[in-house]
């Protein structure tokens, strides 16, 4: 554990406000974005982000030496995601937009048209996935989580992860090659 790691987790076990501020300012932007692809709305993401720092304040004094931060906060997340789910009985076809954030440059309307269509085709390929898929990949390849993390998530082996996040990439390329092959046929079935 990183010696900065380790000064937040003594902090978080004394309760230390500046401890849960510095926690929050550093892992607020991954952990939303997390909730808010597997979820797929924004408005469920919020209330589960809520729930998780909730948790994450009633739990720290639970936190050991040994705690991985960046995995415990993930794991609570994906608890909190899991638990809405079994209730909520979200239908998980639908998902959040990767990667949509503005962008300065100026492109051209069929760069914009061509994005949006690719962006469309990952968003369908990625609701057709597995959830157990879908959450390897949101973990290891979005959010950049190394495989141990991802593995204390998950509640699996790092080995276990590494097979699961290849299974995973085959199976959302299959999906992808699905898309593009529907694509094309309707493009060039309208051209006729």
């Amino acid at each position: 554990m990183e010696a900065r790691d380790a000064a937040l987790v003594d902090g978080l076990r004394r309760r230390d406000p500046a401890a849960f501020d510095a926690l929050y300012a550093r892992h607020e932007p991954a952990i939303f974005r997390f909730l808010w692809r597997l979820s797929g709305r924004r408005d469920v993401a919020e209330d589960l982000f809520q729930e998780t720092w909730l948790s994450v304040a009633r739990h720290a004094e639970r936190l050991t030496d040994d705690t991985d931060i960046v995995a415990w906060l993930f794991t609570i997340a994906r608890n909190r995601y899991r638990s809405y789910r079994r209730w909520a009985l979200l239908d998980l076809t639908r998902i959040a937009e990767l990667g949509r954030e503005p962008v300065d440059d100026v492109r051209s309307p069929e760069h914009d048209v061509d994005a949006r269509n690719s962006a469309a085709a990952v968003s369908r390929a990625l609701g057709r996935l597995s959830a157990t898929h879908r959450e390897v990949l949101l973990l290891a390849v979005v959010e950049g989580l190394a495989p141990r993390q991802v593995a204390a998530v998950l509640g699996l082996t790092p080995e276990a992860v590494r097979q699961r996040l290849h299974r995973a990439r085959a199976e959302l390329t299959s999906k992808l090659e699905r898309e593009v092959g529907t694509l094309r046929r309707g493009i060039e079935g309208g051209t006729r």
